[in-house]
């Protein structure tokens, strides 16, 4: 194979690669942080005071614990409500109720 052929195939690789990349839609790449909507020990990421990072949420929708939600859905996941009957809702702001004792 010549030097020409290879680097056209080269060029051609790369090309290909760009173009699979740029078609990727914009809305399945928006994601935003969600607090309050993970199980326990499934929360992505900040789990508040003496907790690091990814699983380490303790209490079921625990409002300081967010999980990555696709841009816009925080506030319509379904959860359950609490125990005295008040709405649990999503929020992309960290929240003082279901906290670890």
């Amino acid at each position: 194979m010549s030097n020409t052929a290879k680097t056209l195939a080269v060029a051609g690789a790369v090309a290909a690669a760009l173009a699979a990349h740029a078609t990727t839609p914009a809305h399945a790449q928006a994601k935003e942080k969600c607090f309050g909507v993970s199980l326990a020990g499934e929360n992505d990421c900040a789990a508040g005071p003496g907790t690091t990072c990814q699983g380490t949420s303790t209490v079921d929708y625990q409002g300081n614990a967010w999980t990555l939600v696709d841009a816009g859905t925080c506030a319509e996941i379904e959860l359950p409500e609490m125990a005295d009957g008040t709405p649990r809702m999503g929020s992309l702001e960290e929240l003082d109720r279901d906290l670890p004792a």
